[in-house]
């Protein structure tokens, strides 16, 4: 089939010729077929190939149709070339689960503006749980007003991916940190933290340390088997939208995702 497609481009005098022998086939059935190759069997026996003058047009037709002959050959195997070179297997993916990236997640961030869930008392952060991980968090500011919108946007996505789909509940457990609030987090050693004043993106609104709600309990350590599945979905959503997962450092920061800026840190802010 492809060569016939090729044929027709490559030579317009059988792409005339071979429509008008299927126009007249469906006209008159097999006739003008058996007609055609009767002729064309019958003129071949007539060329006598020993003359100089049958030789002398076969040289000017191969000559004449070299150009057009090497393009179609090249319109065949060019593109098997492409494939093999680029080592794809799949030369075009039209799969609603292709690679062009998760659409419900572009949805959610080119759609209207998702609103913050409802912030929990401070005592639910007082428990002996949460004060292991994170020291002083009932002092942690959770004013989702103080975060960048663009990055606010992209964590609560991730929070609304994180119900629907793993059916965990997040809560924000710190937000912002003023510089004051990070240089006495420095002070309890590096277990809590290695980044002093302006030096960390809490300074400017762009980290979040987040954990679980169970059964109304905040869960934020990794030795709740449950909680560490809940961790690594929670990396892996929020990768899709673009942030950094604290997850993947040396010293792993499970809860703790940021969306990096140039140019941001060291800067003296709020």
């Amino acid at each position: 089939m492809i060569a016939a497609i090729v044929l027709m481009v490559a030579f317009p005098a059988w792409r005339y010729r071979l429509a008008s022998i299927c126009r007249l086939t469906l006209n008159n059935g097999a006739k003008p077929v058996t007609r055609f190759a009767h002729g064309f069997f019958t003129n071949l026996r007539r060329i006598h190939l020993g003359s100089t003058s049958a030789i002398h047009r076969l040289r000017i037709l191969v000559i004449s149709h070299s150009a057009l002959s090497l393009a179609a050959i090249l319109m065949l195997v060019l593109p098997s070339m492409f494939a093999w070179v680029l080592g794809s297997p799949v030369v075009f993916d039209f799969s609603e689960n292709g690679s062009g990236g998760d659409r419900q997640i572009a949805v959610l961030l080119e759609g209207e503006q998702l609103v913050p869930p409802p912030s929990l008392p401070p005592e639910a952060f007082a428990t002996r749980e949460v004060e292991l991980v994170r020291p002083d968090a009932i002092h942690a500011s959770r004013n989702w007003d103080l975060l960048d919108a663009e990055f606010t946007q992209r964590l609560l996505v991730v929070f609304k991916l994180m119900k629907e789909r793993h059916g965990y509940d997040m809560v924000l457990i710190e937000g912002y940190r003023s510089p004051e609030r990070q240089e006495a987090l420095l002070a309890q050693g590096s277990h809590v933290t290695r980044a002093g004043a302006n030096m960390s993106y809490h300074q400017y609104g762009l980290a979040a340390d987040s954990a679980f709600l169970r059964n109304g309990q905040v869960i934020i350590s990794e030795r709740d088997s449950w909680a560490m599945r809940g961790y690594e979905l929670y990396g892996e959503t929020a990768e899709l939208v673009g942030l950094t997962w604290g997850g993947r450092w040396q010293m792993r920061d499970y809860g703790h995702v940021e969306m990096r800026r140039k140019g941001v840190l060291g800067q003296s802010g709020r």
